[in-house]
């Protein structure tokens, strides 16, 4: 640690060599982009060596590399939430047609309101599981990807949400209720 936090260009690469991998599929699993996980992966590692002085020992070197790699990916998230609501009110407001002809809502359909089929055709039974996934609460969405995907303990997850581990336990409990609930209605039809 001290070798990295004096710019130790061979300890860094070390630390990515070790981590990278890890961290990109931990980014994947927010943004279900490859491309997009590897450039979040890329700005994880690039943070981490800007700030290692930062870095103060309270908490493992991994956890601290995820909350950073969790960060990245909720703003890439947030960012890109923003970007789409300005380009729909944006085309509103080009094609004055469209207006009182269709709603939004017609237009733009919820992925719990479109037909198991319809999904499938689509995209495989992973996609559905992304979409139920993405309905989730952020912070139920990060517990259970951490535990279920990265096989975090309750207590590395709650190092890395900053929670205790009572709080990770109802986030994972809250977050397989939910899930249960949009798979059921999703495979009601199967069942």
């Amino acid at each position: 640690m001290k070798n990295l936090k004096n710019g130790n260009d061979e300890s860094f690469r070390i630390i990515v060599d070790k981590y990278q991998r890890l961290i990109l599929n931990s980014c994947y699993r927010f943004v279900y982009n490859r491309e997009t996980a590897e450039d979040l992966t890329q700005e994880v590692f690039i943070e981490v060596y800007r700030s290692i002085n930062m870095f103060r020992n309270d908490s493992k070197l991994s956890t601290w590399i995820y909350r950073i790699a969790i960060s990245k990916s909720l703003d890439y998230l947030k960012s890109r939430k923003r970007k789409k609501r300005f380009a729909n009110s944006k085309s509103l407001f080009e094609n004055e047609d469209m207006i009182g002809s269709t709603s939004l809502k017609d237009e733009i359909q919820a992925p719990d309101e479109q037909s198991p089929e319809k999904l499938l055709d689509n995209d495989d039974r992973i996609k559905v599981l992304s979409l139920a996934l993405d309905c989730l609460p952020e912070n139920q969405r990060i517990a259970f990807t951490l535990s279920k995907y990265d096989e975090f303990s309750y207590k590395e997850i709650a190092d890395v949400l900053g929670i205790t581990i009572s709080s990770v336990e109802s986030l994972i409990h809250r977050a397989k209720v939910n899930l249960r609930k949009k798979l059921y209605n999703f495979y009601r039809e199967y069942l």
